[in-house]
């Protein structure tokens, strides 16, 4: 099946009772049995619901997989994958990461004695160097939040299954319109399904895609027993969401690609992050395991002042300031005191994120009236 024709139909069949071509939303908490532990599939809605398991079709279909799951938000479907986990085990994980999951990370699990090292993915022999006896799980990006750096996929699950050790692909920027790691030898893929794949700021979910049935009943069991689970209405707008995927990803990558050209040549402008550069230093990787490179960029003013950054952020009238990405709209924002505030300074610094940063969310606006937008905030 092509990709419009699958992402429009994915998880949904006409609603048996009444013909509706939408999937209905199942807004219940319980469902009636016909006898004790005799149902029709479902029994409390924590562990099912019908409008989650049409999304949860969907998630696999749309990435390649056997099995998805929905989360309340990408960080709750995060957590579940390092709830697989034990005291004493090592992850690997990027040092240039989305804050929220950095926070997740050091703030609350290094708590219950997991351990992470953060290392430079891009070189996947920083991996290989990290590895141990106790490494149960490695974590990477591709691309990154916020610094657009791609990791060689393929080549890091193949260090994952030599050693034993799960692999779980952050795809969120990429989405699985432009990007597949399943099919690359990840073992789970996460998505904030709040970005590309709900596709319209109205809404937050998490989504995990996997192709092992234990590994799914493992995450099946975290899901349900510590409840992190988004509603039926939410499902419902994901699902509608899904429907347009390959339509707004086509504009996000064209946009994408205008503006990330006519920064670069800006007089005011110092360096763009954005992976479609032939220049980037891993832009045969993600040519290779990308089908395009996004609406996602950022990029640094050559006056590095603070004061500089700061007019430019708030002087936009289409792009708005604002966190999150990936919805039809254009967003920009400062990561380092709003999404990767969570970090302390000095290791932003360390792994290249400027305090000066802009990080921006090409929409499917009209390129041009984002250009003029840009053009006079940089003014």
């Amino acid at each position: 099946m092509k990709t419009a024709t699958k992402y429009i139909h994915a998880g949904t069949e006409p609603d048996p009772s009444t013909g509706a071509i939408m999937t209905p939303i199942y807004q219940t908490s319980t469902y009636v049995q016909e006898a004790p532990g005799v149902n029709k599939g479902f029994e409390y809605a924590r562990s099912q619901n019908p409008t989650r398991k049409a999304l949860e079709d969907a998630y696999a279909q749309i990435e390649n997989g056997q099995y998805g799951l929905a989360f309340g938000s990408g960080v709750a479907a995060t957590d579940a994958v390092i709830k697989l986990l034990s005291p004493g085990d090592e992850v690997i994980a990027a040092n240039d990461m989305y804050g929220g999951t950095y926070r997740l990370f050091s703030k609350v699990f290094e708590k219950f004695g997991i351990v992470f090292t953060y290392v430079d993915t891009t070189n996947v022999a920083n991996i290989k160097a990290a590895v141990s006896a106790k490494t149960k799980l490695i974590w990477i990006e591709t691309p990154t939040n916020p610094l657009m750096n791609i990791t060689d996929i393929e080549a890091v699950a193949a260090i994952a299954k030599a050693n034993n050790v799960l692999l779980c692909v952050d795809n969120t920027f990429a989405s699985p319109y432009l990007q597949n790691p399943l099919d690359l030898g990840a073992d789970i893929v996460m998505h904030s399904a709040t970005k590309y794949l709900g596709g319209h700021s109205d809404v937050i979910q998490g989504a995990l895609m996997m192709n092992s049935a234990a590994l799914r009943e493992q995450l099946y069991f975290i899901q349900k027993s510590c409840g992190a689970v988004p509603g039926p209405m939410d499902c419902f707008l994901v699902l509608r969401g899904i429907k347009t995927l390959h339509l707004r990803m086509q504009r996000h990558c064209e946009n994408g690609r205008i503006i990330a050209h006519w920064l670069r040549k800006h007089p005011k402008v110092g360096k763009v992050y954005w992976c479609g550069f032939e220049d980037h230093p891993n832009y045969a990787i993600a040519r290779k395991q990308m089908r395009d490179f996004g609406g996602m960029l950022s990029f640094e003013l050559k006056d590095d002042s603070m004061d500089a950054a700061k007019k430019v952020l708030s002087s936009t009238k289409l792009f708005a300031l604002a966190e999150s990405l990936g919805g039809v709209e254009s967003l920009i924002n400062h990561p380092a005191s709003m999404t990767h505030a969570s970090i302390p300074r000095d290791k932003r610094l360390a792994n290249g994120l400027s305090d000066t940063l802009i990080r921006l969310s090409i929409g499917v606006e009209d390129a041009d009236d984002l250009i003029n937008d840009l053009d006079n905030a940089l003014a």
